[in-house]
């Protein structure tokens, strides 16, 4: 989630081990949690768990020391701390350095990476995404609602229960499949679950000694609200009446309102631990969901190989298993290159807003009305009067540099020159969170602030009870000038309404990281969903300071971030796959990628948080359209040797490739010359399409797609091309022709700088092949890299 101030997390640097030590270590070294993967299961999977267990602690006996002169691998039980058999094999164990680099010279080791600490990613939604769609829901909603028996694991911070989003009424008896459990705490009750949420484990996660509830460490309970929000948003139950204080009120409810919740507790108010989130993966598919949710990944700076990526570990082994993985794509944005979970087997999403705006304006004591944003739930215009109106810059405690009071900086404003004032500050210094001025401003006695900063205007900071409003440098200019030319300036913050059918929107979001992702050859993001001010279920005590004076904690909370988009696929794509239960995750994946919607509320193209037109590397294939997604007309499968052949590619050896796969890689064999990373953009039959590298004057760059015709009986598909300005591209052939359902075509796209287009940018050129039955619609976007 965005900015806001709960999630202290701490992201450590890592190295992948090298097994090579100069020297021993002596028996009393550091320990440290680290994964030891082992790739596919030898056993295929759902074998004798103490069987396993057995082995990885032979195995772990072989290195781990007892340090205390007894024999040699007493101390291997205690230091096993996970063991992964459902979709993979592996394990989690303390071990000193020298201990996993021995381990990581095993003949059935894949790799060994230290146990990272990961990052939580953080309802007319569903509503503005069925308006875009342009059709209507009566028909395809209910074919897709009918079903209850499609299940959505969640892994996250847990479940609050109680919420109205959980309710069982109406639903059908649990799928017979279905082999979770609902695992018991001192807060939490077999009782808890029920015939909605059906499942519920935890993974001995501590919350910080600051958590209103530290009795839960050992429960699913949800101490935090992140992830009863993400999972009430995937699968919630429609809950009408639902709002925040007022905001934001109708009908709250999941993409998949019919479907089932299990949901895995792997974090915490301090993050998540990789060895805790792969054993949720593990389980979940050994559980038995359709569909998993990860709000969850590593910050773009750190981001690892593949095969040391806990997050695309368990997402590849789980996809093999007919299980789609969906992931936030990170908050790191605007920049490029800092998306996240952009693995190939992984649905990437980024963040877009919707058709509402929380709008708390500033009336000056001249009359003016300054626009503002801000979700700010104070009375201050109900206490009759103005308040006075001072430049932070104008209250400079003594000694502190005027930049610094200007911001909001701590310790930089004097209580006595701000006290029972509206403080206006500046966002110049990118260090100090709206947050942080929030709290120096009200523990400096203020009555209100009022932000200057274009940066992060397009998501409403949830200020409380504090009068709180946040406008533009056009706008704060303005204030500044009334500021100086009135003896005794004064003004009001309005508390906020919220505005519906907002227009433009969908926008990126500002905090939506963009790509390329790490592989250049596979375009990400894939997908955009609604990630700004959402409204769903919440633990109640979870953000008290937001509490407005006199008012008990809501059940349901506005938050944003790619968290919260990611669990909108999540539920559409089990909306999905509730109608066509057969469908592989990856021809879900490509329903959801090639009916995507790229035009906003005004008939105009989705434009980017600059204002500018978005892009693949901004919004991938575009915004969500589920209605759209249940008759695509063509879908592109991804088989287990597509990603194996993008592995060889990619330049992991033969050996190891074969390892991760197991069982599935039953007569594989990598291509030859690989590794060769411009080659993996045709290897994978990906719904969309990068070229890493289009040399000037060079070969032309040419891709292979399969489709499968997944509508009408007799069809033919004519291509249409969006080209950019100096790229040459091609279809071969430009009609697809097919007389039955579940038949396949295949075609190549050819892309070459244009003869005359000397003067072509270099850098990424985006466009798209589109094709068209007079009936569907497949749009497959592609970005082109001139070098």
């Amino acid at each position: 989630m965005v900015n806001t101030g709960r999630f202290v997390i701490l992201v450590l640097a890592y190295r992948f081990l090298v097994p090579i030590l100069s020297a021993a270590e002596p028996d009393h070294a550091a320990r440290e949690s680290y994964v030891v993967y082992m790739g596919s299961p030898s056993s295929g999977g759902g074998g004798d768990v103490e069987a396993v267990r057995a082995g990885h602690l032979q195995m772990l006996s072989s290195v781990v020391s007892s340090g205390g002169g007894g024999e040699q691998g007493s101390a291997a039980a205690p230091a096993l701390t996970q063991s992964y058999h459902h979709a993979f094999e592996g394990f989690a164990a303390a071990l000193t350095s020298s201990e996993a680099a021995a381990l990581a010279g095993h003949e059935r080791v894949v790799s060994v990476f230290k146990d990272r600490a990961l990052q939580l990613h953080t309802t007319r939604s569903w509503d503005f995404l069925e308006v875009q769609s342009g059709l209507r829901s009566g028909r395809l909603g209910r074919r897709a609602r009918a079903s209850g028996d499609v299940i959505v694991g969640v892994i996250d911070t847990g479940v609050w229960p109680e919420s109205p989003s959980f309710d069982d009424a109406g639903m059908p008896a649990v799928p017979p499949r279905w082999r979770g459990v609902c695992m018991e705490g001192p807060d939490f009750n077999k009782t808890s679950c029920n015939k909605k949420l059906i499942g519920a484990r935890y993974y001995g996660v501590q919350p910080d000694s600051s958590s209103p509830a530290a009795s839960s460490a050992g429960s699913p309970r949800d101490t935090v609200g992140h992830g009863t929000h993400t999972a009430s948003t995937a699968g919630g139950a429609v809950v009408s009446g639902a709002g925040y204080y007022g905001l934001a009120g109708g009908d709250a409810r999941g993409g998949a309102p019919g479907s089932r919740v299990a949901v895995y507790r792997a974090c915490s108010m301090g993050g998540c631990a990789s060895s805790a989130v792969l054993k949720a993966v593990d389980d979940a598919v050994g559980d038995g969901v359709d569909v998993v949710s990860i709000s969850i990944g590593m910050g773009s700076a750190f981001q690892s190989d593949f095969l040391a990526d806990p997050i695309a570990l368990g997402a590849l082994h789980a996809h093999a298993r007919g299980v789609l993985v969906v992931c936030s794509g990170g908050n790191d944005g605007p920049g490029p290159y800092t998306v996240v979970n952009s693995a190939p087997w992984i649905l990437t999403v980024a963040a877009s807003s919707i058709d509402r705006s929380f709008q708390s304006d500033v009336v000056l004591g001249n009359g003016d009305v300054v626009k503002g944003v801000a979700i700010n739930l104070s009375n201050q215009s109900l206490s009759g009067g103005e308040y006075p109106l001072v430049f932070g810059a104008q209250a400079a405690a003594r000694y502190a540099p005027v930049a610094e009071a200007s911001n909001c900086y701590p310790g930089s404003l004097d209580a006595e020159k701000v006290r029972g004032k509206i403080v206006v500050c500046v966002g110049t210094d990118p260090m100090v969170s709206r947050r942080v001025k929030k709290l120096v401003a009200e523990g400096s006695g203020a009555r209100g602030l009022v932000l200057v900063d274009d940066a992060e205007k397009d998501v409403p900071f949830v200020a409380g009870g504090f009068a709180f409003s946040q406008v533009g440098i056009d706008a704060g200019a303005q204030i500044l000038e009334y500021i100086n030319a009135t003896k005794n300036p004064t003004a009001v913050i309005l508390p906020t309404e919220d505005v519906r059918d907002f227009k433009p929107a969908p926008v990126v979001a500002s905090f939506s990281a963009r790509g390329p992702g790490m592989a250049e050859s596979i375009l990400k993001p894939d997908l955009m969903a609604p990630g700004v001010s959402i409204l769903a279920a919440t633990t109640p005590s979870a953000d008290t300071e937001d509490v407005p004076p006199g008012k008990k904690p809501s059940a349901y909370a506005i938050k944003s971030g790619t968290s919260m988009a990611c669990p909108h696929v999540a539920g559409a794509a089990a909306f999905v796959k509730s109608a066509h239960p057969g469908w592989t995750p990856s021809m879900i994946r490509s329903a959801l990628m090639t009916t995507a919607t790229t035009t906003n509320n005004l008939g105009k193209p989705v434009a980017s948080s600059n204002g500018a037109a978005a892009n693949g590397h901004d919004m991938g294939a575009g915004e969500v359209s589920p209605l759209r997604a249940l008759s695509p007309g063509l879908v592109f499968d991804t088989t287990a040797h597509d990603y194996l052949r993008f592995l060889c590619y990619y330049g992991y050896k033969e050996q190891v490739v074969r390892k991760v796969a197991g069982g599935d890689a039953a007569g594989f064999s990598c291509p030859a010359g690989a590794p060769s990373p411009d080659l993996a953009a045709a290897a994978v039959n990906y719904p969309s399409i990068s070229v890493p590298r289009l040399q000037r004057g060079g070969k032309p760059a040419t891709v292979t797609r399969t489709a499968i015709n997944v509508g009408a009986t007799n069809a033919t598909y004519a291509a249409a091309v969006e080209a950019p300005p100096g790229v040459k591209v091609s279809v071969k052939p430009d009609r697809l022709v097919f007389n039955k359902r579940w038949t396949t075509a295949r075609y190549e796209v050819s892309f070459e700088v244009a003869d005359g287009a000397a003067g072509v940018s270099k850098g990424y050129a985006h466009g798209a092949v589109t094709w068209s039955d007079g009936a569907h619609s497949v749009r497959t976007p592609f970005a082109v890299n001139v070098v």
